[in-house]
């Protein structure tokens, strides 16, 4: 697919929470897709001190610790930067109702233009693959991590991960559309709008 034809502004989001229901943000990653690839020079990434305590599961997954957030901002001194910078994009995601859902709730009144989740574009993509877990696509994908920073389940890593194999997948359709008709989870931004049957009115 020519990237020309992709949106002006694509970011491939991923964030990690507390572990409360529903949860805190602990950390929020936003890698730019441009001309067709990853810009790790304009990435965003951002640390929380969220308002209730890590879980001890939570830390299991991401390895956050409250003594290692402890000297990082509120969300209330960061949101407003998050926002800025989230602002106008389409946002890209692995099962991305997950992270739109975090987001908006912290973000009142920010909708992006357009969510793709490559969870649901893995589907179809790649429909034979026993498992649509991210970890199983870069399995199958074999992408190259070396890259990547942190470590796996953190926000930036994560992203970047997404981020490759979303780039890996596109290769399989001609244009933007064709993409986003299978991308774009039903009721979210970006949805292709149903075509309305003609009236004699």
């Amino acid at each position: 697919m020519n990237p020309t034809t992709w949106p002006d502004r694509l970011l491939v989001v991923d964030v990690e929470g507390n572990g409360a229901n529903p949860p805190d943000l602990v950390e929020v990653a936003a890698l730019p897709i441009h001309a067709g690839r990853t810009d790790t020079t304009l990435a965003g990434a951002w640390l929380v001190r969220p308002p209730v305590p890590v879980t001890p599961f939570a830390v299991k997954v991401h390895g956050l610790t409250n003594n290692r957030l402890a000297d990082s901002p509120p969300w209330a001194e960061v949101a407003d930067e998050v926002r800025t910078f989230l602002d106008g994009a389409w946002i890209c995601a692995h099962n991305a109702h997950v992270d739109y859902r975090v987001l908006a709730r912290h973000l009142p009144c920010w909708e992006p233009t357009g969510v793709i989740d490559t969870l649901r574009l893995s589907r179809v993509t790649y429909p034979d693959t026993r498992s649509h877990s991210l970890d199983a696509l870069i399995d199958h994908t074999q992408l190259d991590l070396t890259g990547a920073p942190a470590q796996r389940h953190r926000a930036t890593y994560d992203a970047y991960a997404t981020a490759l194999l979303f780039l890996t997948m596109t290769d399989r359709y001609e244009t933007w559309s064709e993409l986003a008709a299978v991308a774009v989870p039903p009721g979210l931004p970006g949805a292709p709008q149903a075509e309305q049957e003609p009236t004699l009115w």
